[in-house]
């Protein structure tokens, strides 16, 4: 499962239910746009510390972009950015788990619904 950025966000808040979900996963991974959103999103180096631990720790996989991920963000971008609101950032991670066949997990579905080749798993805190 690729983690997107907003249900990491809920672990990191203290949210149990999406802390359950990342557990009971064996396979996890985000994309390095979500890595980089967490860090963006840190006060400190302290917190940029404990988003690199956790990620460790749980043993979420931190996939690289690759040309044809970014191949494919662009042409969610042309097909579904005006219909959407997807934005480059959305792209980038849907495209890298469609390229790793991987489903998606999200709480911002809207986003990602018209993609269909992506499998989204739709997160409710």
């Amino acid at each position: 499962m690729l983690y997107d950025t907003d249900v990491l966000i809920w672990v990191f808040r203290g949210n149990a239910k999406a802390a359950r979900l990342i557990d009971q996963d064996a396979d996890r991974s985000l994309s390095v746009v979500s890595f980089m959103e967490l860090l963006q999103g840190a006060a400190d180096r302290g917190e940029t510390r404990l988003i690199r631990d956790f990620l460790k720790e749980c043993a979420i996989a931190n996939l690289p972009l690759t040309e044809n991920i970014g191949h494919r963000a662009s042409i969610y971008m042309e097909e579904f950015g005006l219909s959407s609101g997807l934005r480059v950032a959305d792209a980038l991670i849907a495209a890298t788990a469609a390229e790793n066949h991987f489903p998606l997990c999200t709480g911002d579905h809207r986003h990602f619904r018209l993609i269909r080749e992506l499998k989204l798993s739709v997160f409710r805190p």
